[in-house]
């Protein structure tokens, strides 16, 4: 079987028509392809190919103690490995797991200054001090966030060609409702998504298969492979506390708020001894974090409070397979994602919104008589998004539409069980089209 597309693949093949080529740094969560997409494309396109990695061959870490220009590193390199060939235009340098050697983010300046030679790097976030990367290696590279499949990179790895997803977005940008031929086989395997999420190893399981026998096996794998990591590269935090946010995730999801409270993680627990455990998560791609807006007004950033938010996690495969054994085979035999409190649902349109470049921001006052689940904006307004588990009434979505007070809001979105359609006041969009969005919002006319 052939290897999953990635939509990376068509930035790095951009990448290498460009002109003038910064170093690149590829940086995402653990086992989302980062590894395979760069050295397919190495592969294809240059004539040598020198991949190191930094964690499995750390007798490379020395390759920069003697300075960094780049005719000593290739010599130190060279000695390392005397097999390696360096033909000037035509080398791909790969340096893998950056995160194990900081150094190495010193020495882009260098390669990009010199220009015989095209280098990407590649770290996992749960690792990377990118704060120290940024630093030392300002204005001389170029960053790509890769994340797991989203639900369009899943619909190729089930064969659908680009020009089938493109007509389902004409029908989209033009307010068409879908066939129901269209709207079934799309919602089937958005369900399908939905319970793998889009982790490369569980997507290829799935496809090659063509069942889930398996899969949960290794979704349940790669949760205690997160914690293993937790508890390896989480620097100068309490790890114990780390894995306390980890494991309660699932916990608040399942309240009718899905506020995440710090002081009921566990009995005695204070927000001040707690400082940073959620934005380390969070920076290393494992969750996503959507904060509660000040008010429901522009701009997003900064109108927000930093104590009031929910977590999802980043992959809504692996927020199923967290939960226990009978939800387990509620969800996959009997497709019940009602349950939960909707927590499903808000989780997976999350990881589209943000797979799309978005932040997350919610509403909800004091009184609790109005809550929205997302906001995004377009050009010129703020836009409520409301995400429905089923066909529930929308009192909050038109009282923040039809109010005056809140002027930056012109139109809403309801993604729900339903067809394409507009009212005149909101937008109504099945699911399964969110990781259409951005581009929709930008290129719609009505």
């Amino acid at each position: 079987m052939q290897r999953l597309q990635r939509k990376i693949d068509f930035y790095l093949n951009d990448w290498k028509k460009s002109e003038k080529r910064f170093p690149l740094i590829v940086k995402g969560a653990r086992q989302i392809g980062k590894t395979e997409a760069i050295l397919h494309f190495a592969k294809e396109n240059y004539q040598s190919v020198v991949e190191i990695n930094f964690v499995l061959q750390k007798q490379y870490k020395s390759i920069f103690d003697d300075g960094f220009e780049v005719d000593t590193i290739l010599k130190n390199i060279s000695l390392i490995n005397p097999d390696f060939e360096f033909p000037d235009g035509n080398t791909l340098i790969f340096f893998d797991e950056i995160q194990d050697c900081i150094n190495c983010a010193t020495s882009l300046k260098a390669f990009m200054l010199d220009g015989r030679f095209d280098v990407i790097c590649s770290g996992s976030l749960m690792g990377i001090n990118y704060n120290e990367i940024e630093s030392n290696s300002v204005g001389y590279k170029e960053d790509y966030e890769m994340y797991s499949l989203d639900f369009e990179e899943f619909l190729w790895a089930k064969g659908y060609k680009s020009e089938q997803i493109e007509d389902i977005y004409k029908k989209l940008l033009t307010v068409t409702p879908l066939s129901s031929v269209e709207y079934n086989v799309m919602l089937e395997n958005f369900r399908e998504y939905m319970v793998l999420g889009g982790m490369p190893a569980v997507v290829f399981s799935f496809v090659s298969q063509k069942n889930y026998s398996g899969t949960l096996k290794l979704q349940k794998q790669l949760l205690l492979d997160y914690e293993e990591d937790i508890t390896k590269y989480a620097y100068g935090l309490d790890k114990g506390k780390i894995l306390d946010v980890y494991r309660k995730i699932p916990v608040f999801l399942g309240k009718d708020n899905k506020k995440f409270q710090i002081s009921k993680v566990r009995a005695g627990a204070r927000n001040r001894d707690y400082v940073g455990t959620v934005e380390w998560l969070n920076d290393a791609g494992i969750i996503n974090v959507c904060y509660c807006m000040s008010v429901p007004e522009l701009p997003l950033k900064g109108n927000y409070a930093p104590d009031n938010y929910k977590i999802y996690y980043r992959d809504t495969g692996l927020l199923i397979a967290s939960l226990d054994d009978e939800a387990q085979q509620d969800l996959r035999n009997n497709k019940n994602f009602n349950t939960y409190k909707g927590a499903i649902y808000e989780n997976v349109v999350g990881d589209m919104l943000v797979k799309q470049g978005y932040n997350l921001y919610f509403y909800r006052n004091e009184k609790g008589t109005l809550e929205m689940d997302f906001f995004v904006r377009d050009s010129n307004s703020l836009i409520p998004v409301e995400v429905k588990s089923n066909d529930a009434s929308t009192n909050s979505l038109n009282s923040l539409i039809e109010k005056n007070i809140y002027g930056d809001i012109k139109y809403g979105i309801k993604l729900a069980n339903k067809n394409i359609g507009f009212n005149g006041k909101f937008y109504t969009i099945p699911y399964f089209l969110t990781f259409m969005l951005k581009r929709f919002l930008s290129e719609k006319s009505v």
